[in-house]
């Protein structure tokens, strides 16, 4: 599986299937990402729309404003406007969830 950002080398890094967002093992430019999952062999790839820093996260799948945003199979905030698959994820469209009632 070959990649834009690094001849097939994981770019992306998910905690577990089905979680919303994975971070970023460098600093990526737009196009094709590997992504990996710690709970399994599992292997996808993701379009980066922007570049998007080492540490930081990007959309795995599209998230809905105000839905809850899912990492490590927990709910880590909540969007606050839409979010895209492959789109940055961070302050401009997260905010914690921490003090906010669960849905």
């Amino acid at each position: 599986m070959a990649d834009s950002n690094g001849s097939g080398a994981v770019g992306l890094l998910a905690h577990r299937d089905g979680d919303a967002v994975a971070v970023a093992v460098r600093d990526l430019a737009p196009g094709e990402a590997v992504v990996a999952f710690l709970d399994s062999e599992k292997r996808d790839t993701v379009s980066v729309k922007q570049e998007v820093p080492l540490g930081h996260k990007v959309a795995l799948a599209d998230v809905a404003e105000g839905a809850e945003v899912i990492e490590y199979g927990e709910r880590i905030g909540l969007a606050t406007k839409p979010i895209t698959r492959g789109e940055h994820v961070h302050i401009h469209n997260l905010k914690s969830a921490r003090w906010q009632p669960a849905s």
